[in-house]
């Protein structure tokens, strides 16, 4: 679904997406004072955002993965698994594994981490499962909202471009949790883009997306971006800003072809069918949804999440006091 303009452009919203934002946000607070909470027997990391949409968690969630193993952890990744069918069905996830069945981030997770990753709707129940796999400590991708799942540690990550937009409830604005939730997590990761041009307020942490090459879908040597330069390419995206993914391909010098698609698209042979013979770059969490029909003229596009040493010596110092 694509979000209402008035949600970022500073218009005002429909009196009727007011009326429901009320009822939306009493609805949370009871659900939130009835909710028991379960504590599993190793540490939880928990890693979401307070706005509807992408703000570069799943970049995070692999960077934290990585540098947990590198510090010595064993760690899992419990997700919900958002748009898969049967959702109720509890599932290991392998790089392999239909993102139909499994949703597209948790697949792209397991390829480029090799980590344990399991999709259960009961976060608890997923968490559970990671530890009787040898897990030592739990990370949940896009879970600040779940809780029923006690967590150790809280990452907010938030988008530099369009932070909380016009910070109301849904429906009337993107927000899941009032403004006022972010001063309750631990860390607070400012998503500054591949430009790194945003500057980071008081108490964040700056994210660099970096990329710079281009992975053929059906195999093969990565290319340089700098391949594509002064080149018209077809762009594909289907996350939650688009126009990031755009944005960061433009920086390369590359004259963007722009197709973009709701979040968590299903995409079809048809979807990339563009009436010429230009490259198709698109995001890794497309490009897994796109493997079994792919051409030679189809590529992904990576990133990868850099932040300061000061943030990994913090969280990793936070997390030996509960190992």
């Amino acid at each position: 679904m694509k979000a209402p303009q008035y949600w970022f452009d500073g218009s005002r919203p429909p009196l009727h997406a007011r009326a429901l934002a009320r009822v939306y946000g009493a609805a949370s607070r009871m659900r939130r004072r009835l909710l028991r909470t379960r504590k599993v027997d190793r540490p939880v990391l928990v890693i979401g955002n307070l706005i509807a949409g992408g703000s570069g968690k799943t970049p995070l969630t692999i960077a934290v993965v990585e540098r947990l193993r590198a510090a010595g952890w064993t760690p899992g990744v419990a997700s919900r698994g958002y748009g898969r069918d049967a959702a109720r069905n509890p599932r290991w996830v392998e790089p392999v594994t239909d993102p139909v069945l499994a949703g597209d981030e948790p697949v792209l997770i397991a390829a480029r981490t090799g980590a344990k990753v399991r999709v259960d709707a009961d976060r608890v129940a997923a968490a559970v499962a990671l530890i009787r796999a040898g897990c030592d400590i739990v990370v949940c991708d896009d879970g600040l909202q779940h809780y029923r799942l006690q967590r150790d540690v809280e990452i907010e990550v938030i988008d530099g471009k369009r932070r909380y937009g016009n910070g109301l409830l849904i429906p009337a604005g993107p927000m899941r949790e009032p403004a006022a939730r972010s001063a309750r997590c631990d860390f607070r990761v400012l998503n500054v883009g591949s430009a790194g041009d945003i500057e980071a307020a008081f108490g964040e942490w700056p994210m660099r997306l970096a990329t710079g090459q281009a992975l053929p879908l059906l195999g093969g040597r990565a290319l340089p971006l700098s391949r594509f330069s002064g080149q018209r390419v077809h762009a594909v995206a289907g996350i939650g800003d688009p126009e990031r993914f755009f944005d960061t391909l433009r920086s390369h010098g590359i004259a963007v072809v722009p197709h973009a698609f709701a979040d968590h698209h299903r995409y079809t042979p048809e979807d990339l069918r563009f009436g010429s013979d230009l490259p198709v770059l698109m995001t890794e969490k497309d490009a897994v949804k796109c493997m079994r029909f792919a051409g030679e003229r189809h590529f992904s596009v990576p990133v990868y999440g850099e932040l300061p040493e000061a943030f990994w010596i913090a969280l990793l110092d936070r997390l030996a006091k509960l190992r």
